[in-house]
């Protein structure tokens, strides 16, 4: 029991009417004060979990490879999802010994068919959630955690689901564009060929202009009669 709740219930030695005022507010206090244990309780099982996560992947990770590409990080993923086949083929080899009706480690069994079930479920939609080895500098800094819960707001978390993967391996075997080079000759025969046809078109040009003026002085010349 927290102090904050000795507090509460020091105060109530005394006994009063169940509606009075007094009595309200000692139980609205008291279940404020649940409310945040519980929340408080919730938050250190879910820090918990992530940092058994966290310390799987630390342990099994590949130790030259830094940052991971998306084909190793899928190999990964797959792997955490399976942590746990070895245990229930254990479990199971033990149930077809003998004949049992009664199934041993049956909550075991349980928890872990349904952990991998949800995992398996978060693979193949929104990801499951890890820190981000894409990036070099959370890749390093998850290689030299030492498992303290309270450096965990440091980490980038980020989701690594199937449709996400196989784009992003999509994109790194992409091939590049190829640049389309033009040999010296090729560059060579357009540009005589570009300054071939402008001056047969300036020779046009000119012929034309020396045309129009021979034909304006012809026009201009003078017209002399001869007079009888």
């Amino acid at each position: 029991m927290s102090m904050s709740m000795k507090k509460v219930l020091a105060s109530a030695k005394k006994v009063m009417h169940p509606n009075s005022r007094k009595s309200i507010a000692i139980t609205k206090k008291t279940k404020r004060i649940t409310n945040r244990e519980k929340l408080k309780l919730g938050n250190a099982m879910k820090q918990n979990l992530i940092g058994e996560k966290m310390l799987w992947i630390q342990e099994n990770m590949l130790p030259d490879v830094c940052p991971y590409t998306p084909q190793l990080a899928d190999e990964l993923v797959k792997k955490y999802m399976a942590r746990n086949d070895e245990e229930l083929e254990q479990i199971s080899i033990k149930h077809s010994i003998g004949g049992r009706k009664n199934r041993q480690h049956a909550s075991r069994e349980d928890i872990l068919r349904m952990t991998k079930k949800n995992e398996e479920a978060e693979y193949d939609t929104c990801g499951i959630e890890i820190p981000d080895i894409f990036n070099p500098a959370q890749c390093e800094m998850l290689r030299k955690w030492d498992g303290e819960l309270r450096y965990l707001p440091n980490f980038k978390f980020t989701r690594f689901g199937k449709n996400h993967l196989l784009k992003a391996m999509r994109y790194s075997v992409k091939p590049a564009k190829k640049s389309v080079t033009k040999s010296g000759d090729e560059t060579l025969d357009k540009l005589m060929a570009e300054t071939h046809g402008k001056d047969s078109t300036d020779d046009k040009v000119t012929s034309n202009r020396s045309g129009t003026s021979d034909a304006h002085s012809e026009k201009d010349k003078p017209c002399f009669m001869e007079v009888e």
